[in-house]
């Protein structure tokens, strides 16, 4: 575990001018939030602590029924809605899709947070970066493709294409930055040997990853970095809901660094909805401070993280990054498995390639299953990895090469069984 100072769950200067400005602009114009906090006084903030007392909770299920109840869009909006020039929407990996709209001023919020990011890991005029994302309506790298053009990038679009004919494109084009998924990285990189592109002749030197935990696992991070012939990988997490959130910390890799001047920060127990204590694990909850077009307040995002430590620098930081999502814990005879836990140990051995896991939930006590891809002596030492690290006996099945889906966005490797096959 890596060494830092105090704890702190706020920043060291609270940001209650960010605050109250947020919850003065809503007031003014979000038809959403105004109803929200109708029975709340409308009175000035005297602490971050009272901002926490006073304002509730807000979910991504509110969200949705208010755009069914009021479609499009909903009423999230501070706005008149000809303010309102761009469009996206969830990946719906999680329930339904929520659409959310962006005036120029907040969507600039999104570009420069990716601007920031983008320099942290190094990014900088004259890198070729290749986008390997759809360009559809899910917000994804949207962000961070038009942050690399105002660097001075040369940012080059991968929506449409084939994992092939990307694997051409970086490669032709001496691309030097590659921004996808961990899943999609890793396929990316096996699908150019395929194709025959010898890794060696890579110019990609950085590979920036979001939409998975896996880029701040370790055996994760080797796999890619192997998989680029030695590329630096960088990690980085956000939602469409709120845009960027965090970025690798560079003096301790597998931690997040949180963008404080976009966003506070709380972690709370999922169950009794207080703060957690200092090493503690929570659900991360978010309120954006400047993206006040259709604004998160006190988002609950579901994901799992540990309470946040201050580093000497002053930076705040999510110790091993994004844990898991709340719902996904699996309870097996009595251990609890989440997904990160699977994907560190299947990406511990090297020779195995994409996997599956079926929660079997057909008797009263739920079991897992894996499918991978290789060889019955690699499936047998993830076998063993499985019983010696959770203390289950976990079966794991060797497949073929491509019997598993392969995933361009973030994956959906986990599916349960409640009824007979």
């Amino acid at each position: 575990m890596a060494e830092f100072e105090s704890v702190t769950l706020v920043p060291a200067s609270p940001p209650l001018a960010a605050l109250q400005r947020l919850m003065e602009t809503v007031r003014a114009g979000n038809a959403f939030y105004r109803e929200k906090f109708r029975d709340i006084p409308d009175a000035p903030l005297a602490s971050v602590e009272e901002f926490s007392q006073r304002f509730p909770f807000t979910t991504k299920a509110e969200w949705v029924a208010d755009q069914a109840a009021a479609p499009p869009y909903g009423r999230n909006q501070t706005y008149p809605l000809e303010r309102y020039t761009r469009l996206h929407q969830t990946s719906g990996t999680t329930g339904a899709p929520l659409r959310w709209l962006d005036t120029p001023e907040s969507w600039s919020v999104v570009v420069g947070d990716w601007v920031e990011v983008l320099r942290q890991a190094g990014v900088a005029g004259g890198d070729r970066a290749f986008f390997a994302f759809s360009f559809g309506p899910f917000l994804g790298f949207w962000g961070a493709f038009e942050a690399a053009q105002q660097m001075g990038c040369l940012g080059i679009a991968g929506g449409g294409m084939s994992t092939s004919l990307r694997a051409r494109v970086i490669f032709e084009n001496q691309c030097t930055v590659l921004c996808c998924t961990p899943t999609y990285a890793l396929h990316l990189a096996h699908q150019a040997r395929v194709e025959g592109w010898d890794m060696a002749t890579s110019a990609i030197r950085l590979v920036v990853v979001a939409g998975e935990p896996g880029g701040s696992m370790p055996a994760v991070r080797n796999r890619l970095s192997q998989a680029w012939n030695g590329a630096r990988i960088f990690d980085h997490h956000g939602m469409t809901e709120v845009g960027p959130v965090t970025y690798e910390d560079t003096t301790h890799p597998g931690n997040l660094v949180v963008l404080e001047a976009s966003h506070f920060v709380e972690v709370i127990d999922p169950v009794r909805l207080t703060p957690v204590g200092p090493d503690e694990t929570g659900e991360l909850v978010l309120t954006t401070l400047r993206r006040l077009a259709s604004p998160a307040i006190r988002y609950r995002t579901g994901d799992l993280v540990r309470a946040p430590r201050r580093l000497p620098s002053g930076a705040l930081v999510l110790e091993g990054g994004i844990l898991g999502r709340v719902d996904d814990m699996v309870v097996v005879r009595g251990v609890n498995v989440y997904p990160t836990a699977i994907e560190q140990l299947v990406r511990s051995v090297p020779e195995l390639g994409e996997y599956r896991v079926t929660v079997d939930a057909r008797q009263p006590m739920v079991e897992l299953q894996l499918e991978v891809e290789g060889s019955v002596t690699a499936a047998e030492e993830l076998e063993r990895r499985l019983r010696a690290q959770l203390g289950l006996r976990i079966p794991v099945e060797a497949v073929g090469p491509g019997v598993l889906p392969q995933f361009e966005m973030k994956s959906k490797r986990w599916r349960t069984v409640d009824r007979p096959l």
